[in-house]
């Protein structure tokens, strides 16, 4: 591989770690972060729209709400109080807290919350009032859940992959042996692992007596995979970055790979099965290869004859 395609490929890795370890602290500060110049996200604290004041959307997981400016879009409240006295154009959904709209003020979308809001006389909803269990509007959480749930993977597979080349550095020569010289094998392997291993679980479970070890192999069904998801990357990150490089970036290299390609719709669960397919295969074969062989002796030697002075 050229040079400059492996720099590229290790300065994507140490980008997107480098990012999530630079974002960990942002995201806990009770600050608002602004997702561009009109929008407002606050994840702790206070979201505050002062009168004369316009955004786009503004968006607050835990805290406190106060909308005395301009929402062009919509106010999205996780959890918190929410007073609003100025003018939102879109729609307002606190799926808890309270919830008060000041006379005054106009909300031009619907208003979908937990409890009862106290909306005050002279206060203008122009849609309609729905609490949220009638109407939740998977729309407007739908794409932060993803990204949240592609986060947090991607730092626990970056974590599990880091510990295990930590702990177990014959991994990294087995794994790459493996990949070159049973290609085809460790696919198969991992297809026979992959689909194989739930079924055996049901089938314990179905068997009374063998219920709780049926639970337990269900139960970790999800580590299994995540295990194969992690050899997998690195198993693609060896192929691509040959040794001596270092192993850590290597894996680095395989998995930045593999997390931006999950962000692509089906493409990514399609990426993440043939991942842990592929990661599964490596490891067995890993496994067999480094089973140790009886040694077999050596002749014994027969003394050399003296000769009679």
């Amino acid at each position: 591989m050229h040079p400059r395609s492996v720099r590229l490929i290790l300065m994507m890795g140490l980008s997107l770690v480098f990012g999530f370890l630079m974002a960990a602290p942002a995201l806990a500060s009770s600050d608002t972060k602004a997702l561009n110049q009109n929008d407002q996200v606050v994840l702790n604290g206070t979201l505050d729209v002062s009168e004369g004041q316009t955004v786009d959307t503004a968006v607050l997981f835990h805290g406190t709400a106060t909308i005395a400016g301009t929402v062009t879009g919509s106010v999205v409240v996780f959890d918190g109080t929410t007073d609003i006295s100025g003018h939102v154009q879109g729609d307002v959904f606190v799926f808890n807290g309270d919830v008060t709209v000041r006379s005054g003020a106009e909300i031009d979308g619907d208003l979908v919350t937990a409890q009862t809001p106290n909306v005050e006389s002279g206060a203008t909803v122009r849609g309609q009032q729905q609490r949220v269990s009638t109407r939740f509007n998977t729309g407007v959480v739908g794409v932060a859940s993803r990204f949240a749930w592609w986060l947090g993977y991607s730092i626990s597979t970056l974590v599990l992959g880091m510990l295990l080349l930590l702990f177990a550095p014959a991994l990294d020569p087995a794994i790459l042996r493996a990949a070159r010289e049973r290609m085809g094998g460790a696919i198969g392997f991992g297809v026979l692992v992959f689909f194989l291993f739930p079924i055996v679980a049901v089938l314990f479970v179905a068997v009374v007596i063998a219920i709780p070890l049926g639970l337990f192999m269900l139960l970790a069904l999800a580590l299994v995979y995540t295990l194969g998801y992690a050899a997998g990357a690195h198993g693609i990150g060896r192929l691509l970055v040959k040794p001596p490089t270092s192993r850590f970036l290597a894996f680095l290299a395989g998995w930045a790979i593999l997390r931006g390609l999950a962000l692509i719709p089906v493409v990514g669960g399609l990426v993440w099965t043939l991942a842990s397919i592929f990661g599964l295969g490596l490891l067995w074969v890993a496994a067999r290869r480094s089973r140790p062989t009886e040694a077999i002796p050596a002749p014994a030697v027969p003394p050399a004859p003296t000769i009679a002075g």
